[in-house]
């Protein structure tokens, strides 16, 4: 990339380089689509998904604290993303918990780090790299852009499955209601933070790359939670795979 682009090359360019590596794509949220897991099967989702997102206070925190003072639009947002996680109203963490004790889990199994899979703690390992050492508008297009900003997609397709086929209580998936909510706002201001602060080529080039990479990992991330989880119980042969690509093309 030798030019800078504008920004409505610059957000489709973003877009064109999460697109096709959605985490709708794994076997893991086709077979949950369409109900073909267990609650077995979703409390081992939710005990590695906590260790994922547990910690996205921590990784907003890192990227806040090196954010240049000068750009308070994006301090502020960190901040207030941080504060929804984890004092405004019910923390995020607690609603995920409640979820997975729904699925026959407990507390005390969600939140101990060795029932997660390998798969899950190297996403959790690049996500605090990410943040912690990457330039700071380049995190915020890894982790808000290339991570965040896919969770109303993926969850708008699952929670009605976890009421219509699971049976699951309006409150026992608060949680996903929540994010659909709340992470299409996140997504979207991390986009127009990225958009006004990726102001050189270069600058440009990473935030493409790490959003690449950020849905990558999604998605091998939830893949692994098929192959390490699922498989032996539901073969790839019952999954239409073809139904998320459809989603996608026509998104």
């Amino acid at each position: 990339m030798s030019a800078l682009m504008n920004r409505d090359d610059f957000r489709t360019a973003l877009e064109n380089a999460i697109k096709g590596k959605s985490a709708n794509k794994a076997p893991f949220s086709v077979a949950w689509s369409s109900g073909l897991l267990s609650r077995a099967h979703l409390a081992r989702w939710a005990e590695n998904h906590y260790h994922y997102v547990g910690p996205f206070a921590d990784y907003l925190a890192s990227i806040y604290a090196r954010m240049p003072d000068q750009y308070t639009e994006a301090k502020d947002f960190l901040l207030a993303n941080m504060y929804e996680e984890e004092i405004g109203g019910d923390r995020h963490t607690d609603l995920l918990i409640r979820f997975a004790e729904a699925c026959g889990t407990t507390r005390e199994r969600v939140i101990d780090p060795d029932n997660m899979s390998p798969t899950t703690r190297g996403l959790q390992s690049w996500c605090y790299a990410v943040a912690m050492r990457e330039d700071p508008i380049v995190a915020v297009a890894g982790l808000v852009v290339g991570l965040e900003s896919q969770v109303p997609s993926i969850y708008r397709k699952q929670t009605p499955t976890l009421r219509d086929n699971y049976k699951f209580s309006d409150e026992e998936v608060e949680f996903f209601d929540l994010h659909i909510v709340s992470d299409e706002i996140h997504g979207e201001r991390g986009y127009q933070i990225v958009l006004e602060h990726a102001n050189t080529p270069e600058l440009q080039r990473r935030c493409l790359k790490i959003c690449e990479v950020g849905a990558q990992m999604r998605l091998l991330y939830t893949t692994a939670l098929y192959h390490d989880y699922v498989a032996g119980e539901v073969p790839i042969e019952r999954l239409d795979m073809r139904q998320p690509l459809e989603l996608l093309a026509a998104a």
